[in-house]
This record gives C-alpha cells, sequence and structure tokens, in this order.
C-alpha cells in the first residue's frame, strides 16, 4: 500500500491519543463533498476507536448556516459550495457516521469552522491536560483536512503517525500525491504506517504488558 513507511520511532505509549478527522455524515453520504473512500476506511476506524476509545478525539467540519456568515474567502467558498451550507444540509450532517457514534462519550468531539483543528484552543488544551505527545491521525481528506491536521501537529511538536489505511481522499493521486510528501519532506516528524503496525504498537489499556 502507499504511504506504508512503518512506524521508525518505535512502539507508542500511554502518551499517545487517536485523532480522527472529520468521519461524518456530510462526507460519507450523497452530498457534494462524498467520499468513496470513507466507507472504505471506516473498519479501521472502528477498530482504533475500539482499543482507544478514551484517547480518541474526533473533529468535525461545521460548515456556517449560509455562505453570508462566512468570514472572508470562505464567503466566495460556500457560494460555489452553496448546498454545503448548513441551511441547505441540515445540522444533522455534521454528526458522525453511525458506526463512530457509540465511541462517544468516552471519546471527545472537537468542532471546527476551517481545514485545521488548531485555529481554536480546544483540541490544544485538551491533549495539554492529558499530556499527550504522539498522535494516530484518521480520517479525510487525506490532502485537506488531514493536512492541515497533520501540519499543525507537526508545528506543535507531537509525535506524528498517519495510518495510511485509515485516511481517505477523493482520488488516488492526491492520496499518493500526500503520502509521497510525507516521506520525501518530513520523514524525521510524520511516520506512516498500516492500522494493524498501529495497534500492535499501541496496546490497548487492558492488554497484557508484552
Amino acid at each position: 500500500m502507499a504511504g506504508d513507511d512503518g512506524l521508525k520511532f518505535g512502539d507508542l505509549g500511554a502518551r499517545a491519543a487517536h485523532l480522527c478527522v472529520d468521519a461524518q455524515r456530510l462526507f460519507a453520504e450523497k452530498t457534494d463533498w462524498h467520499t468513496p473512500w470513507l466507507s472504505r476506511i471506516l473498519p479501521n476506524l472502528e477498530r482504533l476507536c475500539a482499543a482507544h476509545a478514551a484517547r480518541t478525539v474526533f473533529t468535525r467540519f461545521v460548515p456556517p448556516r449560509t455562505a453570508q456568515e462566512a468570514e472572508g474567502t470562505w464567503q466566495r467558498y460556500y457560494e460555489r459550495w452553496s448546498g454545503m451550507t448548513l441551511k441547505a444540509l441540515g445540522p444533522e450532517m455534521i454528526e458522525l457516521v453511525p458506526e463512530l457514534t457509540r465511541f462517544t462519550p468516552p471519546g471527545r468531539i472537537v468542532d471546527k469552522r476551517a481545514y485545521s483543528p488548531w485555529m481554536g484552543p480546544e483540541l490544544g488544551e485538551a491533549l495539554a491536560r492529558d499530556g499527550i505527545d504522539t498522535l494516530v491521525v484518521t480520517g479525510g481528506e487525506t490532502d485537506v483536512c488531514v493536512l492541515a491536521t497533520v501540519m499543525g501537529a507537526v508545528d506543535r511538536g507531537y509525535r506524528v503517525i498517519v495510518a495510511c489505511d485509515g485516511v481517505c481522499s477523493s482520488a488516488d493521486p492526491t492520496y499518493d500525491a500526500m503520502m509521497f510528501l510525507y516521506h520525501s519532506r518530513f520523514g524525521t516528524q510524520i511516520e506512516t504506517a498500516p492500522t494493524a503496525e498501529i495497534l500492535d504498537a499501541w496496546p490497548a489499556p487492558d492488554s497484557p504488558t508484552r
């Protein structure tokens, strides 16, 4: 699989968390932003959530109610994607996909209005309270919100692990391009590995010590 570079820096410990990016109905269902790959990676998201529900944070992308309520160039963006405003979609569409709602609680939800979840203080403060230093990133899309999430985490000094079979894009070329970028430009700061390898290196809290 493209992006399977492996865990180069050892096992994950008690200070790791799972950051699941925008696994929501507005991307899973037949909307203008439908991401077909989401259904393919969903079993791996469930596996990570089941093993570490209390250490999972879900981000949700929340559009404005109307384009006119958006700021700056986001207003032009939502004029282009008028069918993706909350008024057009209905507020229920920002919810997590049904398969993941059972993990909240104990999993937490952080809402955001932009690609990056780091624009507001909530995510950073929650991770700091738990002493988190490592983030396993899943969700979509690899070349948009996942990218913004990953780069913000790198800037803040987290160990960043992208689950290569737990992230999705709308097209194979952009997924492959992002994995190449992670390897060629950020190889000392971003690791990519399949879900099975991540789970093997990050036992569930009630698993016997290896």
